[in-house]
Parts: structure tokens; C-alpha cells; sequence
């Protein structure tokens, strides 16, 4: 379905374009533009598997509040990310290849550049859902929108702008990072072990026998299928680009 609606807007691009009289330059951005769109919606389908991947590790009492919190994290790290994120990870200024300090609430930014905005959106967002899992059941709402927020506007910008900005200083000393292993999925990963560390484990975990000698553990929730599906949808998704 993705494929064929790819290849209908692509087909109505290159049909506008010799309508339009455009060169081949512009032909190939606006194509760059489309693929990088497409590339951003699919990588915003992965809030949908760290969903359900969060609700199947944990007890049904707190799916609807862990999936509820899942869908608003990207809602509160995309508006961080666009009012000083991208600002901060793509931007210029005196302090550039260290940090951004121009083009704060995408002043001054062009089309393409607000595709690229678009694309960092959606990874900002999954940084801050990494975090999610690692602190569910034991995380107030107020912390996990300030986490979020935070980690959209300052955390990821600022080693995004050292990895991805043409001026970055990693970047400058040939760091390349495609698929955001290191950007998006380190810096989520490390986020997360910080804060399981801070909040301890869950109230009740393992916290002893009983008479029996009996190992009591918290049983996570058994509608775990929907994992699995999401999973095989995804590595399908992206074989190829892998």
C-alpha cells in the first residue's frame, strides 16, 4: 500500500515538473523531499510498536496509561523539538559544530529544510519513547512530559548537531551514522538506564518468598501478540534499507 501511494505521488511529481518546465535539480530535490517524508512516516509507525511492546511488558492495569503516555511523549518532545531542537541540532551561530543558536521556532528555514525538521522530528520523538519503557508503572505524568520535553529540545539536538550538522565536531572527524544507532537509539538507551536507576524497580518486584518458599514476581500482560506482528511488519519495512 506505502509502495504504491509513493509511486502515485512520485508519478504526479514528475508529471507537475514537466508541466512546470523544472530542471532535472529540482526534479531530484523535490523527489529528495518526498522520499524523506515517506522515510519520516514509517519511522513514526515505531511510536505504535514501543506501545505495544511497553503494554505487553507490563500489567493490564496500566496498558491504557502507558499507551496514553506513549502517544503523548511524542506530542510534548515534537513541540520541544520545534521550538529550539532543530534550532539547536541544525542551526548556525557563533557556537556552531558545538551547538546551533539560529533558527529558533524554524525562523528562517526553507522548504527543505523543514522536511529535514519533519524527519529529526519523529527520531526526537522515539528517543524520548525509548525512555518510556524503561520507567513505566513508576513514573508520574508531570516527570515523563518534562523528561520529554527536555529530550526533545536540548538532549537530542545537541549530540545530533555534533553527529549529523555539516559542522558538527564528530561529523567533522568523519563520524557517519545512517540510521541513528548512535543519535537516536544510544542516547534513548543510556536516558533509560539513568532514569531506571533513579526510580528503582517496581513496587513489589520480587521483594520476596512466601511461606512455601515461593518466588513472587509481578506477571507482565499476556496480549503480547500484537508485538510480534509489529515486529515482523517492521522487519519488513526496513530490510531493505538495513
Amino acid at each position: 500500500m506505502l509502495a504504491l501511494l509513493a509511486a502515485g505521488i512520485f508519478l504526479g511529481t514528475i508529471g507537475t515538473a514537466y508541466a512546470q518546465d523544472m530542471t532535472i535539480g529540482e526534479v531530484d530535490s523535490k523527489v529528495e523531499n518526498l522520499i524523506t517524508v515517506i522515510a519520516a512516516a514509517l519511522v513514526f509507525f515505531m511510536q505504535a510498536g514501543f506501545a505495544f511492546l511497553g503494554a505487553g511488558l507490563i500489567r493490564s492495569k496500566n496498558t491504557v496509561n502507558y499507551m496514553t503516555k506513549s502517544f503523548l511523549d511524542f506530542c510534548i518532545a515534537s513541540l520541544g523539538f520545534w521550538a529550539f531542537g532543530f534550532a539547536l541540532m541544525m542551526g548556525g551561530g557563533a557556537a556552531s559544530g558545538i551547538i546551533g543558536l539560529e533558527g529558533f521556532f524554524l525562523v528562517d528555514f526553507d522548504d527543505s529544510q523543514l522536511v529535514s525538521w519533519f524527519f529529526q522530528m519523529v527520531f526526537a520523538g522515539t528517543a524520548a519513547t525509548i525512555i518510556a519503557g524503561a520507567m513505566a508503572e513508576r513514573t508520574k505524568i508531570n516527570a515523563y512530559f518534562a523528561y520529554s520535553f527536555i529530550v526533545g529540545a536540548v538532549v537530542y539536538p545537541i549530540y545530533g548537531h555534533w553527529a549529523w550538522s555539516d559542522e558538527g565536531w564528530l561529523a567533522s572527524m568523519g563520524m557517519a551514522d545512517y540510521a541513528g544507532s548512535a543519535v537516536v537509539h544510544m542516547i534513548g538507551g543510556f536516558l533509560a538506564l539513568a532514569g531506571a536507576i533513579i526510580v528503582g524497580p517496581r513496587k513489589g518486584f520480587r521483594e520476596g518468598a512466601d511461606l512455601k518458599g515461593t518466588q513472587h514476581t509481578i506477571r507482565r500482560h499476556r496480549h503480547v501478540h500484537p508485538v510480534l506482528r509489529l515486529v515482523r511488519i517492521q522487519r519488513q519495512l526496513w530490510q531493505p534499507g538495513t
